[in-house]
């Protein structure tokens, strides 16, 4: 969309010549020990030192002049949103199966899939007809975001520069946000919504399955330590790897724990198995209260962790990791005592960590993106094991 001086085009062309590129996008993470969630519009966005003027002045032209009249580029936006979700679904149906599970089982999660999954999908579907039945409804909608969004006083910036730059474009930081509308035109709302707790089969045109498992472990009553993100690599790299993908010819199997939220997820890729799979997560915590391993696998299991934990950044990637960090609530020292944890990881906490990665054997919900046939025979050998929702 463009502005009224300048068109789709000529935005983009003046973004491209005076910026390193600007993004807009939503951003959505449960905070640990809190119900409502962390939720926000990012703008990012980099120059050099000598743009930072222009930078500004772009990011406001996109946020505040970009005006909602062209039907037809809006149409086309939407039915290119439409086939890369479509395409996510065939070729990356874990990632849609996670934000499912996700979404049955925190507010986070819930607000996320109704914008980067099943549901989107489904928006997008019926969007693209309104357009050509309703165009004036949508355009005045999206005005109407666009103010609800907006605000000075919901607003936070952060810069990751030299301090000569800080010093330097500090005037155009307040010159930004005098621009922007004083109050947001909504109240501040709570959330309280999660989708159904049922375990549920997308079923698409595809002859392998993504198939997913997971489950709160806080609800269970763990207390976090780094010594998880150990054991859910380990896991991975081991109990996942030999079952899951060479024993079960999965393309890759793996495990995840989001440590802001408590959910530890089970997911596979391009796999010709089901149910099997879904067995396989279930016997993970025998697995670990089994598990030998000598000071060498510890080691080496502790430093591919901590490697990734302090991976390196370049300066705008630390300077973003930063700003997470704020808006979750998360301090150096709650870091350092992560590290020191992770560091000192035994074998006694993994066989410990098996009782509460049963969490997701006992309660855990399943999500799978797999083919009817594979749904069809599911549901026949476990009775409506799967609840069925066709997406293409």
């Amino acid at each position: 969309m463009g502005t009224k001086d300048l068109s789709f085009v000529q935005l983009n062309q003046l973004i491209g010549r005076k910026t390193g590129g600007i993004s807009v996008y939503p951003f959505t993470s449960s905070i640990r020990g809190k119900e409502d969630p962390s939720s926000h519009i990012i703008v990012r966005g980099k120059s050099m030192a000598g743009r930072a003027d222009d930078l500004f002045n772009l990011i406001n032209c996109v946020l505040q002049e970009v005006q909602f009249t062209d039907q037809q580029r809006f149409k086309q936006f939407v039915s290119q949103s439409k086939a890369r979700m479509e395409n996510r679904l065939r070729g990356g149906g874990h990632g849609i199966a996670a934000a499912r599970m996700d979404a049955k089982l925190n507010v986070a999660g819930w607000i996320s899939e109704q914008m980067g999954g099943v549901s989107y999908l489904e928006f997008l579907q019926a969007l693209e007809e309104k357009v050509d039945n309703d165009w004036a409804g949508i355009s005045s909608s999206l005005e109407e975001i666009r103010k609800s969004l907006l605000s000075k006083e919901g607003c936070l910036v952060n810069m990751t520069a030299d301090g000569k730059t800080l010093s330097k474009t500090e005037k155009f930081v307040g010159k930004f946000l005098d621009l922007l509308p004083s109050k947001s035109l909504v109240e501040r709302a709570s959330w309280n919504v999660r989708l159904p707790s049922n375990n549920e089969a997308i079923v698409i045109p595809t002859q392998v399955n993504y198939v997913g498992k997971a489950a709160n472990l806080y609800d269970r009553g763990y207390q976090l330590s780094g010594s998880a993100y150990v054991i859910s690599k380990h896991v991975s790299n081991t109990w996942l790897w030999d079952r899951v993908r060479v024993s079960g010819g999965a393309y890759g199997g793996f495990c995840n724990f989001d440590t802001h939220s408590g959910v530890f997820t089970f997911l596979s890729y391009r796999d010709p198995n089901l149910l099997k799979t879904l067995d396989i997560y279930d016997g993970t915590g025998d697995f670990l209260r089994e598990l030998k391993m000598d000071d060498d696998t510890l080691t080496k299991a502790i430093i591919g962790t901590i490697g990734d934990v302090d991976a390196y950044q370049l300066p705008d990637a630390k300077g973003y990791s930063s700003l997470v960090r704020y808006l979750l609530g998360i301090s150096e020292e709650e870091r350092q005592r992560r590290r020191e944890e992770i560091l000192s990881t035994s074998l006694k906490d993994f066989k410990e960590f098996a009782d509460a990665i049963d969490a997701v054997k006992d309660n855990g919900v399943a999500v799978a993106v797999a083919s009817p046939d594979d749904v069809e025979a599911a549901n026949k050998e476990r009775l409506n094991f799967f609840q069925v929702k066709k997406a293409l």
